[in-house]
C-alpha cells in the first residue's frame, strides 16, 4: 500500500502481505518517533555542522532513511531482509533521493564503517546493537527499545539477561524503564572510552527513544559511569530514594513507614535525560505540516520543563494509598511548590509528576488541598 509521511511518499506493506508482513513492517503509531527524529536531525545539524553521514541501521521499509536523505543527510539503510532491502531502495529512488542500501548484517557494517549519526530502531532490546554502535559513531546514536517490560522489571529475568541490571516493576514503571536502559547503553558505551550525553529521551507508548550525544573521551566516560546508581523503593508507603555509586547499600527498613518491604534496583542511570535548550531547538524545527506536530511540540514542552529526579509520582495512586480523593494537577503542584519544593509534571502520564520533597513531604504540602 501507499502512504505519505513527512513529505515523502512510500511503498509499504500491508497487513496482509504475503511473505513479509513479519519481517517487514510500517508501523504508524511510530509517526511521532519519526516526527521527532527528523527535528532532532535538523537541530542536531546545527549544533554540529560537521554531522553529514547517517546509518537507518533496521531499516525495514526505509521511511525512517528515505526522510533523512530528503532532508539533505547522506544515507545508508542497512537490513538483513532481501524484501526490506529491495522496499528500501525502491522508496528512495521514488523519492529522488540518493542513498546506499546494504544487504547485510548491521553490526558488521558498523564495526568496519564509521557514521556520523546511528539510529537503531530494532524490535526489542538495542543491545545486541550497541557495541558496534559505540565503537564507530562519530557523534548522535538515536536508539529506540521497545521491551518496555523488561526495562522496568515487569519481565525480571528478561530485563536482567538484557540490561545486566536489575530492574523493578514501580508505580514509575516507565522512568525505570528509562534508567535501566540509559545505565546499559552507557556502561556499553564506556568499553570504547565515549561518554554519552542524553540529549532528549520520552517514554511514550510501547517504546522508549533517546538521542545521545557522545563524547570520545576516557574522561568523559568516567563521568558517564559517574552518573550510575541505584534506587530504594519502600512497596508500602512508595518512598523512594536515590544512592550513586556501582556499589548498592540497600535499606533494610524504611526510613518513612519503617516497613521492610524495600526494593532495590540498578545500576540505573541517576543523571540528566533532557537537554532543555536542544528540546527547544527540536520544537522550533518541528513544522506544522508533521500530522503529529501538535503532540509532538507539546511533549517537547513537557519535557523542557520536567524535573531531573530519576524517578516520578502518581498523584491517584499517592491519594489512593493515603486514603484521600485527587484534586486538580496544577492545584496539586502549586502546593508543592508553595511549600517550597520543586515540581514538574511529567510526560509520561496526565497524572505523573517530579518533585525533589519526599512521599512525606508531598503528603504534608498537599494534604489540605485533598480534604
Amino acid at each position: 500500500m501507499r502512504v505519505t509521511e513527512g513529505g515523502v511518499d512510500l511503498e509499504v506493506p500491508g497487513e496482509q502481505t504475503e511473505g513479509i508482513e513479519e519481517a517487514v513492517f510500517y508501523n504508524p503509531r511510530q509517526e511521532l518517533n519519526r516526527d521527532l527524529t527528523i527535528a532532532t536531525l535538523r537541530a542536531y545539524r546545527e549544533r554540529e555542522d560537521r554531522a553529514e553521514t547517517y546509518l537507518d541501521a533496521m531499516t525495514a521499509s526505509g521511511v525512517r532513511g528515505v526522510r533523512a536523505a530528503a532532508d539533505g543527510w547522506d544515507v545508508t539503510c542497512c537490513d538483513v531482509d532481501e524484501e526490506a532491502v529491495s522496499l528500501a531502495r525502491d522508496n528512495l529512488e521514488r523519492n529522488d533521493c540518493e542513498g546506499r542500501v546494504e544487504h547485510r548484517n548491521v553490526n558488521a557494517l558498523m564495526h568496519e564503517e564509521p557514521f556520523d549519526v546511528i539510529d537503531l530502531d530494532p524490535y526489542g532490546t538495542p543491545m545486541p546493537f550497541a557495541d558496534a554502535a559505540f565503537a564507530n559513531c562519530r557523534d548522535l546514536v538515536c536508539i529506540t527499545a521497545t521491551d518496555t517490560a523488561p526495562m522496568c522489571g515487569a519481565h525480571f529475568n528478561s530485563g536482567v539477561r538484557s540490561y545486566s541490571a536489575v530492574p523493578r516493576n514501580t508505580d514509575y514503571h516507565a522512568e525505570m524503564g528509562v534508567r535501566t536502559l540509559m545505565s546499559a547503553l552507557a556502561r556499553s558505551a564506556a568499553r570504547f572510552d565515549v561518554g554519552v550525553e542524553p540529549l532528549l529521551t520520552h517514554a511514550t507508548s510501547h517504546y522508549v527513544r533517546t538521542y545521545l550525544e557522545l563524547t570520545h573521551k576516557a574522561t568523559a566516560a568516567d563521568a558517564a559511569i559517574d552518573e550510575l546508581g541505584h534506587l530504594y523503593h519502600c512497596e508500602d508507603c512508595l518512598y523512594r530514594e536515590a544512592d550513586p555509586g556501582l556499589i548498592a547499600d540497600p535499606l533494610e527498613r524504611c526510613p518513612h513507614c519503617d516497613g521492610t518491604r524495600v526494593l532495590a534496583a540498578g545500576p540505573v542511570w541517576l543523571g540528566p535525560v533532557q537537554d532543555p535548550s536542544f528540546i527547544g531547538a527540536v520544537r522550533d524545527e518541528i513544522p506544522y505540516t508533521f500530522d503529529t506536530a501538535p503532540e509532538a511540540r507539546e511533549l517537547c514542552d513537557t519535557l523542557a520543563a520536567e524535573l531531573d529526579t530519576p524517578t516520578h509520582y502518581d498523584q491517584h495512586k499517592l491519594c489512593r494509598n493515603w486514603g484521600l480523593p485527587a484534586n486538580a494537577m496544577d492545584e496539586f503542584l502549586a502546593d508543592l511548590r508553595e511549600a517550597g519544593h520543586a515540581a514538574s509534571r511529567a510526560h509520561y502520564g496526565g497524572t505523573t509528576f517530579k518533585t525533589d520533597a519526599s512521599v512525606g513531604e508531598v503528603k504534608a504540602a498537599t494534604k489540605d488541598g485533598l480534604d
